[in-house]
């Protein structure tokens, strides 16, 4: 039993694969230690990906169906929600993901509500349409001024939502996520297959890790690819999966690379550019013996795998995306008012342009690759980068993020 007698009740849209769920899961853990924490979800259908050992009590409502369907079941969410906090004797709810927010925010009784706001709103690509403009126009400007506090895991979010959604900035602060340093960098040192470490053996290694979606914008990335291997050796290895894997596959095929996949069946061997490895139980012994890791997302939160492959020692090179990178590598420069266009040798590693702009796509895929051969022919950069990157990952440890989450807590109880 936790040595304090308050109530914490986590809320979540789904528990299945994803960022999201694995902070919501290690928070879960470590508030424990101070609280009695029970998880909360809309359903349990992607399953518990992430178990914590606590409690989880889900709300048994599905998602998706027509738009009646879908209001009903908000509505049914509101209501299941706030008999639930009333049974718990619920003294914080703190929600995870936009959906969660707003049950949490409409189903609030005399508990306190703590909203987890982790990544960008503005440039998030996937809110679109009609909902999306329901979303950014109603909802958010609407309902978040009713939270105790909102915690942002970015401080890039901040502006956005002060300027873009009119949430009072007394509401706000800022902790970033952390990461459990000690075993990420014990789970790196894991060995390869003979198979594997021949392919690293055989070529320079450009990693990158995530799911295989928009938001990764991993497409471009195979375009510079591409052009570097016209000028030096080198291979390309994704590590994870996700709704784009055939069109990111077909790409790379376009584009005359030589494509292994680790369900086909094929045999791994050095023979290939591009190796697509899937989700795996441990991504980090793919990223360690790395010579780069490439980043080259839309937009983001505060990049958990940027912050893994820091840690393994690895050089970051990533796009200086809206939110997160530039927060981890230049932490003292402030975000430029127009996106850069050239490389940036930054405090902890490289910024990059993004690679989403049509009109200078050609012109920063060429900024890529010529950074990614200049820092693949320098081995001493390349050995400096890594260490600051391992060292810049100690200020993101367990201990120093869960400091600040209790004492947030604490101060929205006391209120």
């Amino acid at each position: 039993m936790p040595p304090a007698s308050h109530n914490l009740l986590l809320l979540i849209s789904n528990l299945g694969l994803g960022g999201a769920q694995r902070v919501f899961h290690d928070h879960s853990v470590e508030l424990a230690k101070h609280y009695t924490v029970t998880e909360a979800v809309f359903n349990l259908d992607g399953g518990d990906m992430y178990p914590s050992g606590n409690e989880v009590r889900s709300l048994e409502v599905a998602g998706g169906g027509s738009p009646v369907d879908k209001i009903r079941n908000f509505g049914r969410r509101i209501g299941r929600l706030r008999a639930l906090k009333r049974r718990l004797h619920t003294d914080v709810c703190v929600s995870h993901l936009e959906g969660a927010d707003y049950v949490n925010l409409l189903s609030k009784g005399p508990e306190k509500v703590v909203l987890c706001i982790h990544g960008s709103k503005l440039h998030d690509g996937n809110i679109t349409g009609l909902v999306g403009w329901l979303r950014k126009k109603v909802l958010m400007p609407g309902l978040y001024n009713r939270a105790d506090k909102i915690v942002t895991v970015s401080r890039d979010i901040n502006p956005e939502l002060i300027e873009g959604f009119g949430v009072k900035p007394e509401k706000l602060i800022t902790i970033n996520n952390f990461f459990e340093v000690a075993q990420i960098e014990e789970k790196s040192r894991e060995a390869l297959t003979p198979q594997e470490q021949a392919v690293y053996d055989s070529a320079p290694v450009l990693v990158t890790s995530g799911r295989l979606t928009i938001q990764k914008n991993q497409a471009p990335l195979l375009d510079s690819f591409a052009a570097l291997i016209k000028r030096c050796s080198a291979k390309l290895v994704f590590v994870g999966d996700g709704e784009l894997r055939d069109d990111l596959i077909r790409h790379a095929i376009q584009l005359g690379l030589r494509v292994y996949e680790a369900w086909s069946g094929a045999i791994l061997t050095t023979e290939y550019d591009v190796y697509f490895l899937g989700l795996q139980q441990n991504p980090f012994k793919y990223i360690r013996p790395a010579s780069l890791f490439v980043f080259p997302s839309a937009w983001e939160g505060f990049p958990m795998a940027l912050g893994e492959a820091m840690i393994c020692g690895v050089p970051a090179v990533t796009t200086d995306c809206p939110t997160g990178p530039r927060e981890i590598l230049a932490p003292s420069t402030a975000t430029p008012q127009t996106p850069i266009r050239a490389a940036e040798r930054a405090e902890f590693g490289m910024l990059m342009p993004m690679l989403n702009q049509p009109a200078s796509l050609a012109a920063d895929q060429r900024v890529w690759t010529e950074t990614l051969y200049q820092l693949l022919g320098d081995t001493a950069e390349r050995e400096r980068l890594g260490q600051l990157a391992s060292q810049r990952m100690q200020d993101f440890t367990r201990e120093k993020i869960f400091r600040q989450w209790v004492s947030v807590l604490e101060e929205v109880l006391a209120k």
